[in-house]
């Protein structure tokens, strides 16, 4: 199966921002135009997920009038809202529409609070990552000047194995990963494949071949996970070898949580698997200034998927004060990919203008929520990245 990612192809803009290497990186399928409209799904999900999706398509709207991209849009129910009117998060019908779409956005999913004793209550986004093998989970990590964070010069993008590992939602074929076979006892399964782990590494090396550093980190556990951790090293060593022009080390992870702390900005591409990806990007984010600015990206080998790293924030719900950057920029990231997939460069430069948009908004300053210092709405902030975009620079 191929990678998500391959690099090939140039950067127009002279900036790297959070989607560094992304832009630039997914694999180029057809290499031809695209011959049709862009067709990319709306799954606005819960709480501030119903406020933030809606200024990141509105970002990509204006990115595509700008650059005359031909873009269908395909709203669809999910979540809390799907559940009450249609009685599922996850209603029938929906990964078939998906398989006809070329990716799709999707808002943060608030699952903890869904009803337990439903069993159409479901947490979609794992269902989703596993049927469309989005195996590549990346996740940017960058600190910008006049923000507040805890370091300066931070840019390092993390890649995570979506599929494998712990989480018990999704890395078995049937049942679960997770079981209780006696009152006080459970017996929690992680699963690590050479073919997993293969994709994964590959897809982090082709994305540090795009950027300037050109460097990899595996981070692993194979000193006391020595089958799990090690077959992960194993792949990650084997496919270096396939990238000589590319640094690369590996650290363990609770050593990688040291240095992450002290020195994030020695980082470059970091892969891992899934538990460790999960927390380090959380840590990456929390250095940087937080999850309000932790875009994502799930990618596979036919179709990607825009989510933030954050939750849905149900606390902040309604106040119109959540901060959209990270939505944004996941929206970002969906463009660059697709038109990498597609060698569509008006995706590519759509891509390009909400970058750049989106680091003059924070540069000026105005029109920043609070989290980030400003007095702005979340649909203030959303409205100065569209108007940005259309005025241009």
């Amino acid at each position: 199966m191929p990678s998500a990612y391959s690099a090939g192809g140039s950067h127009a803009s002279g900036t790297r921002g959070p989607a560094t290497g992304v832009l630039e990186s997914a694999r180029n399928f057809s290499n031809l135009s695209v011959n049709s409209a862009l067709r990319i799904g709306i799954l606005p999900g819960d709480d501030i997920g119903l406020e933030v999706v809606p200024e990141c398509v509105k970002a990509m709207r204006a990115a595509a009038q700008r650059t005359g991209l031909a873009i269908e849009w395909f709203p669809m129910p999910i979540g809390r809202q799907a559940l009450d009117t249609i009685g599922h998060t996850l209603p029938p019908g929906t990964l078939e529409k998906l398989d006809t779409l070329d990716g799709w956005v999707l808002g943060p999913i608030g699952h903890q609070a869904y009803p337990r004793d439903n069993a159409n209550a479901i947490n979609p986004h794992p269902i989703l990552r596993k049927h469309f093998d989005l195996f590549a989970n990346i996740r940017p990590a960058k600190s910008y000047p006049g923000l507040p964070a805890l370091y300066r010069d931070v840019d390092l993008v993390l890649v995570r194995e979506n599929n494998e590992g712990f989480p018990p939602d999704r890395n078995v074929y049937a049942g679960s990963g997770e079981f209780r076979p006696t009152p006080d006892m459970t017996i929690s399964l992680r699963v690590i494949t050479r073919q997993g782990s293969a994709k994964v590494a590959r897809a982090a090396f082709d994305l540090a071949r795009t950027r300037p550093r050109k460097k990899v980190t595996a981070v692993h556990k194979n000193t006391v996970f020595k089958l799990g951790c090690g077959m992960f090293a194993e792949e990650c060593r084997k496919v270096a070898r396939e990238f000589p022009d590319i640094a690369f080390d590996e650290v363990m992870v609770d050593t990688m949580a040291a240095k992450l702390v002290m020195k994030p900005q020695q980082f470059d591409v970091i892969v891992t698997t899934n538990t460790f990806g999960d927390i380090l990007s959380d840590a990456a984010a929390g250095l940087v200034g937080g999850l309000g600015l932790a875009p994502g990206l799930s990618a596979g080998p036919v179709r990607a998927m825009a989510q933030a790293t954050h939750g849905s924030a149900p606390d902040i719900a309604g106040k119109n004060i959540a901060n959209p950057y990270a939505m944004i920029m996941s929206g970002q990231m969906l463009l660059a990919w697709l038109g990498r997939k597609h060698g569509e460069p008006r995706a590519l430069r759509a891509a390009e203008l909400i970058e750049a948009a989106t680091e003059r908004v924070i540069r000026a300053g105005r029109k920043l929520t609070p989290d980030l210092g400003g007095r702005a709405t979340t649909a203030d902030m959303g409205e100065a990245v569209a108007a940005e975009i259309a005025a241009g620079a």
